[in-house]
């Protein structure tokens, strides 16, 4: 990211961002919309809803009820409910804090597992009616996962099977520059960063989407810059939908968060948030230390997926994890791969989406 605010920096003493780096390509209507105005441009139903957790803070969830109209037999004819997390662009509220506030920013994902999770799964079993659900979730969502259905029996009981894309649990291994963090010792890190937001979607990543990374001449510097967080597959990234990837991404979280991941990577272990001394901890966890997290206890069916370039969710991460996972169904790993492949490459239909709708299909049967 240091690398495209140089060239912003650059075209704005050159005075211009027209002509000098070359045409712009056909910006995407996606660009401007919100998650319902994104699902209908596609052709799909949408409907949106507002679950309210345990602690007060408000997520849009959103609803894909059924399949295209005339869609010939090509849609899988599942009931889709997209999740949300605190914090993002779309759960920036609370009925009892400000985000402007200190206090609607101190949770990580801890909290996300506690009581986001839960309060969404409960909301669409209660909305459908249905009893068990199949809980698909990449990168951060499947560390929820494994926090809430290995603490949470009640809850892994409505899951019927739990889907994880480049699955996080221990971040020994993480090869991103973001592992760099681990080096600002834990008193200094809310000094550095602040204590609220740590990376807020922005105007100046509007500003990347639709006027930098929109021209062609400059595409592969934007996209080096999401392949050197999350590992590289140049063949796999649809170009011509960058400006939408750029135009919502990153979706912002807390410095809290963070702080938890870079304690993460220090430790080597997938434990609770770390609240600095023993005398906190006990506070919080009635012990001195963090509790570890066992994914031993979840008994969920788990089928896995990673990528073999991947530099978050490391290949020797998730081997240390699969042999911890009491009922994995199933496990492939894709070699070439990245972390952001799982959501955007052109071939996750072939290689992930079809595999996810199959097993789905054979649990039914």
């Amino acid at each position: 990211m240091w690398s495209l605010l140089t060239v912003a920096t650059l075209i704005s003493a050159l005075g211009t961002t027209h002509g000098f780096f070359g045409a712009l390509n056909h910006e995407s209507p996606e660009v401007t919309m919100n998650i319902s105005q994104m699902i209908s441009y596609w052709g799909y139903p949408s409907e949106e809803y507002e679950v309210i957790t345990e602690d007060g803070y408000i997520l849009e969830v959103y609803r894909i009820p059924y399949g295209k109209k005339n869609a010939e037999n090509t849609d899988a004819g599942y009931d889709v409910w997209l999740g949300n997390s605190r914090g993002n662009t779309w759960a920036r509220r609370n009925i009892y804090y400000s985000p402007n506030s200190v206090e609607f920013w101190a949770f990580s994902f801890d909290e996300m597992a506690k009581y986001d999770l839960p309060a969404t799964i409960d909301f669409i079993v209660k909305k459908t009616g249905g009893q068990e659900i199949h809980y698909v979730g990449h990168s951060q969502g499947t560390t929820i996962g494994f926090i809430a259905f290995s603490t949470n029996p009640k809850l892994a009981k409505k899951i019927k099977a739990f889907y994880a894309l480049a699955p996080v649990a221990t971040v020994k291994y993480i090869k991103s520059p973001l592992k760099e963090l681990k080096l600002i010792p834990s008193f200094l890190f809310k000094v550095i960063f602040g204590n609220k937001e740590f990376f807020p979607h922005n105007y100046f990543d509007d500003f990347l989407g639709t006027e930098l990374c929109s021209r062609k001449i400059l595409n592969e510097l934007c996209s080096n810059a999401l392949f050197i967080i999350c590992g590289f597959d140049h063949k796999n990234l649809n170009m011509s939908r960058l400006d939408v990837y750029l135009s919502h991404n990153p979706a912002g979280t807390s410095v809290q968060n963070m702080l938890h991941w870079s304690q993460a990577v220090k430790s080597g272990k997938f434990q609770a948030f770390d609240w600095g001394s023993p005398v906190q901890n006990m506070m919080h966890f009635n012990q001195p230390t963090p509790p570890i997290y066992s994914v031993t206890d979840m008994n969920v069916p788990i089928a896995v997926w990673n990528g073999g370039k991947d530099w978050l969710a490391d290949p020797q991460d998730v081997d240390l994890l699969l042999p911890k996972l009491p009922h994995l169904i199933y496990h492939k790993n894709i070699p070439f791969y990245n972390h952001l492949d799982f959501i955007w490459a052109m071939d996750a239909p072939q290689e992930v989406y079809n595999e996810i709708v199959n097993l789905m299909r054979k649990d039914q049967n």
